[in-house]
């Protein structure tokens, strides 16, 4: 994998690029849908690629480890041909996952001990074997074992678990270094910068973590309870230090207005559940604002999803009929939603694209975000 920056924004940090991948280029900034356990919820894989069009989506190494599992992954020729996407896969390590358990996991200097929220049955990832789950996986871009703290943690756990994760960093880039792909495609590995809302710590990871020289970097840790303007702050913190001739994936980020703003600041990739969780609920995202499909205000507006404006609309379903579907509980209301949230993020990265391309992002994204972030 490698990196081509193509232009940087007048006015801001903003940045225009290329990830090659042995599986396509992917045009940044980019945002990533998330496919937990190998598949988009409610979204087939033609639309991810010719509705949507997404050039890379997630998967999820705790998840696809405890089901279907790695021998039937590892039968079916790896992720790619086991769900049926032929563009990039980037997988995460499973870590967030773990430590959401809180009470059904334990860290130790080996790794994390946890037990499945399926059947209860225990577990250890260790940072060697997470490699390993993502060699089987065969996701073009995988990520390494860390502890992601809580956004409100004290400065004395913060500096603990940030010493844990960089012991487990260097013992999963050795053991990645160590290892090969399995199917033929090359695989990268990214490292994740943490350090809670801490400056200083932020900076020592973020060096620690340009000092290895991977591919390409992540940013964790965000987004987990902390305000939007601390993000933000500690965002610019560590894109201080990062180098600039690799791709910056900051994980689990976020609303539309997240998303500029991290661009803003250099950020290059994106991923985060809202556009599909979001929308089975109901929720729906246009470049005129935000829509709650369950209002009995759209109960009679015979007018499509959004009238006019950019490509990513459908301009299939109208608004009445949409919260008939949510209303009566039709699997199709999901479906539809989905795909609308997940074109319209696409979209709006692209756009960014675009005005950075053009050399005039800042005053495009300071003009569309009020209107971003309405509720209509």
């Amino acid at each position: 994998m490698n990196f081509t920056l193509q232009a940087t924004d007048n006015n801001s940090n903003a940045r225009a690029g290329i990830i090659h991948t042995d599986h396509g280029d992917i045009p940044t900034p980019i945002f990533m849908p998330v496919g937990t356990q190998g598949t988009v919820k409610a979204v087939h894989q033609h639309e991810l690629r010719d509705d949507i069009k997404a050039k890379i989506i997630l998967g999820n190494t705790y998840h696809l480890y405890l089901r279907p599992g790695m021998d039937i992954i590892e039968r079916a020729g790896g992720l790619h041909k086991f769900n049926g996407w032929e563009r990039p896969i980037l997988t995460d390590s499973g870590g967030f996952q773990v430590f959401s358990l809180s009470s059904n996991r334990k860290l130790k200097e080996e790794g994390a001990y946890f037990r499945s929220h399926i059947d209860g049955s225990k577990h250890l990832f260790t940072p060697e074997k997470v490699v390993d789950i993502q060699r089987s996986i065969g996701s073009d871009i995988m990520m390494a074992l860390d502890e992601c703290p809580p956004g409100t943690s004290d400065r004395d756990y913060a500096t603990k678990s940030l010493a844990l994760t960089h012991r487990w960093l260097k013992r999963g880039w050795e053991h990645f270094n160590a290892t090969s792909p399995r199917y033929g495609h090359s695989q990268a590995f990214f490292p994740i910068v943490q350090g809670c809302t801490y400056p200083d710590l932020r900076r020592e990871s973020a060096k620690f973590v340009a000092d290895l020289g991977a591919e390409g970097n992540a940013i964790g840790g965000l987004a987990v309870g902390e305000p939007a303007e601390v993000m933000y702050d500690m965002i610019e913190v560590v894109n201080e230090i990062l180098p600039a001739d690799r791709p910056r994936y900051l994980m689990g980020v976020g609303t539309p207005a997240n998303i500029l703003e991290a661009i803003q600041r250099g950020v290059d990739m994106m991923d985060c559940v809202m556009p599909t969780r979001n929308a089975r609920n109901g929720m729906l995202f246009t470049s005129h604002g935000i829509m709650n499909m369950r209002n009995k205000k759209w109960a009679d507006d015979f007018t499509l999803l959004q009238e006019d404006g950019p490509s990513y609309v459908d301009r299939t379903y109208t608004k009445a009929y949409l919260r008939h579907l949510f209303i009566a509980d039709e699997i199709l209301a999901m479906q539809i939603a989905s795909i609308h949230n997940l074109a319209f993020y696409l979209w709006l990265v692209t756009e960014a694209r675009n005005h950075i391309l053009a050399g005039d992002f800042l005053p495009w994204k300071n003009a569309i975000l009020p209107t971003l972030t309405s509720r209509l």
